[in-house]
């Protein structure tokens, strides 16, 4: 068959499956005015131009407004989702993320699809990131008019679900990845052929989703999930491209199995392609046994590759993910590498500990069904020892390093930046879902219903422990960015320059400037947000140098709460300080600079019930009196609701006493906090 007309009577088909079936974001307006004046936005107007052809947005910022999305999810086009039982596709999520009703769990025993499900309030922007790796692969296994589909890897593939996806997850597991020879062929080309159909369907429905009128309501991505696992280590990165001019294929973990490798060639097919412009996102540094953050992968360690490296992540690798399904990124308690108190919120969705064991997870097969047996490993976590990398971290085992997660790993590019002159870990945080069911957004734990093979019902989610489902997995945060317009351009401009910001889930909006001249009197001023950008730099941003010896930086902090009438009010704004002293320890101090960790609010376990005050806004300016204008430094916003039920909690009330698995009993997984993060801001000496 035609090599083109095999794609396209793919993706056909593809398209042929998909089910047929303004609440606008909040303005922190409400205590400061965001817009400039009529003369500025004028000239901001003028200035503006497009990487691509599309009208200029009529709502427009000068001073930034808050846009909300997704850039971490999948459909059934990724060899692992869940998705696959339902059949829906990029299109479905696109739909969905706009406020559309689309098919859901539960399906029953003939496959026909039972349910449905609805986003609470539609988001801005979105990219579906379906695993760039097994595209063809899985194209070949289940439509039937392939060459390997009567073959005997794609019949034991088709069994069940979860073999189908372990079967080929195999391939990628390894230091060396190679592509399923009995599938793709000697040479892989087999897959990378087959994976051209599927790709087209994602470019085609980003397309289709995207608003190119003045309205500018909703913004789709290109995108795709680069997928390494070496030894079950995480090492999983999302592809964001600013527009439709992208690869024929995405570049893979396959072909390219190092961070490093994969910018080059992804610079090297965006070449020939005019426009053609990429960001990578890591997600779940915390599962990947010190290799994920960590920089220079395997390059021989000379002063130069040091240099090329920090010079290209930063430009490549702008953001990370700092919270999503499976666990928190942010920190971790009982690290010996870095100096400062225990912070009890670290602990807070954290599917590692120091001394705790990982579980260890045998599967078996009753019939259709899958039996899962677990117990505790014989191996608690510790740290790894100086570069040591570890294995198994995607089940929960191996080491964990200071290197996997974001507080700890930014000290060891500030330290990295005194002997090479640049910083290789210069990270801004989103968040993200990482859900398999084409529902981004879909992060409430009220609504929660899964994402992954294994936890669609109450009993599969309370599950004691298992990775990356039960008990430790979590609905997933969302993606806030500061852009002047719902725009391609003005959203991937955002995300370059880390002016972005991760929450836990909850629509939370905050705002985090640096300067040397902020007071108090800053949060009562009609124009903050202006005056801030003038006399200041916002999150993501570099601070310069102090204007006298005698200076102290400045922090104007300000945030909202959800704007959703079922809303948990905010706790605290806490700015949290990491530094570098000058005997080369790497430290961190937690400020709380505005409300109250012991405002007596708590949620009642009996019926799910929240109790106690909070507040709907909070603002103040902390002044950093214990800086030092020599030590280099960075500073980020965490702010912090008040408690709220999590969704195990609320699964568990919905069960018969009688029937609720022993988990029930255990209050450690029974309440949460929500929490939004700012991306960092840098403070680093003149000369270093």
């Amino acid at each position: 068959m035609n090599k083109l007309l095999r794609i396209t009577i793919f993706a056909i088909s593809i398209l042929s499956l998909e089910a047929c079936s303004d609440q606008g974001t909040p303005s922190i307006g409400a205590e400061t005015e965001m817009l400039a004046s009529d003369s500025e936005e004028t000239a901001a107007l003028a200035e503006r131009s497009y990487s691509e052809n599309r009208e200029a947005c009529a709502d427009y910022s000068p001073q930034r407004k808050p846009l909300f999305g997704e850039l971490h999810i999948h459909t059934a086009l990724s060899f692992d989702a869940a998705a696959g039982r339902l059949k829906t596709l990029p299109a479905d999520a696109y739909r969905f993320a706009k406020g559309e009703t689309i098919p859901y769990f539960p399906v029953d025993e003939n496959g026909n699809v039972q349910g449905e499900i609805r986003i609470d309030r539609p988001l801005d922007f979105v990219a579906i990131t379906d695993h760039g790796e097994f595209l063809g692969e899985t194209v070949l296994c289940k439509e039937k008019d392939s060459p390997a589909y009567d073959g005997d890897f794609c019949k034991e593939y088709r069994k069940v679900e979860f073999r189908g996806a372990a079967m080929i997850a195999t391939s990628m597991s390894g230091d060396y990845p190679e592509r399923i020879k009995m599938l793709c062929g000697e040479d892989g080309q087999l897959c990378r052929d087959y994976a051209e159909g599927p790709w087209q369907v994602i470019r085609q429905a980003a397309e289709d989703a995207y608003d190119r009128s003045t309205a500018c309501k909703f913004t789709s991505f290109v995108g795709y999930e680069y997928t390494g696992s070496p030894n079950n280590s995480n090492y999983h990165r999302n592809v964001i491209f600013r527009n439709d001019n992208v690869p024929d294929l995405p570049v893979s973990y396959m072909e390219n199995p190092y961070d490093y490798l994969l910018w080059e060639q992804l610079d090297n097919v965006c070449k020939g392609k005019s426009g053609c412009d990429y960001l990578t996102i890591p997600h779940n540094s915390n599962i990947s046994n010190n290799r994920l953050l960590t920089p220079y992968a395997n390059l021989e360690p000379t002063l130069e590759n040091k240099v090329k490296y920090a010079k290209d992540r930063q430009k490549n690798e702008p953001i990370m993910e700092i919270f999503q399904h499976k666990g928190g990124s942010e920190c971790l308690n009982g690290l010996k590498t870095i100096i400062g108190a225990p912070d009890e919120l670290c602990n807070i969705e954290q599917v590692r500990q120091i001394g705790s064991r990982a579980k260890r997870i045998n599967i078996s097969l009753d019939g259709p069904e899958l039996v899962f047996d677990v117990e505790d490993s014989a191996a608690e976590t510790v740290e790894c020892e100086g570069n040591d990398v570890g294995r198994h971290g995607m089940m929960g085992g191996g080491c964990v390093s200071k290197n996997d997660f974001l507080r700890s790993a930014l000290l060891t590019g500030m330290l990295e930046e005194q002997d090479i002159g640049i910083n290789p870990i210069k990270l801004g945080v989103i968040a993200a879902s990482d859900g398999h069911t084409s529902t981004p957004g879909s992060v409430k734990e009220n609504q929660w219903q899964g994402y992954v093979t294994g936890e669609m019902t109450p009993e599969e989610r309370l599950q004691p422990g298992t990775l990356p489902s039960g008990i430790l997995g979590n609905p997933g945060g969302l993606a806030g960015v500061w852009a002047e317009e719902n725009s391609r351009d003005a959203i991937f401009n955002a995300m370059q320059r880390r002016e972005v910001f991760g929450t836990s889930g909850p629509r939370i909006l905050p705002r985090f400037f640096a300067g040397w001249e902020f007071e108090t009197a800053n949060c009562d001023r009609q124009d903050m947000i202006a005056d801030a950008y003038q006399r200041g730099v916002p999150m993501g941003a570099d601070l310069t140098s102090a204007p006298s010896q005698q200076s102290k930086p400045t922090f104007l902090v300000s945030a909202l709460r959800d704007s959703a009438t079922d809303a948990t009010p905010l706790q605290q704004l806490q700015i949290i300080k990491g530094w570098v002293s000058k005997e080369g320890e790497s430290r961190y101090e937690v400020h709380t600079v505005a409300g109250d960790a012991d405002n007596g609010a708590g949620v009642n376990l009996g019926d799910g019930s929240r109790f106690g005050n909070g507040h709907d806004a909070l603002c103040t300016v902390f002044k950093d009196e214990s800086f030092d204008p020599a030590v280099p430094s960075y500073y980020y916003l965490r702010v912090v609701e008040n408690p709220s039920p999590r969704w195990s909690l609320l699964d568990c009330l919905k069960m018969n006493e009688s029937k609720r698995p022993a988990i029930c009993e255990d209050k450690s997984r029974q309440v949460i906090q929500e929490m939004a993060w700012t991306s960092p801001i840098w403070y680093t000496p003149v000369g270093k």
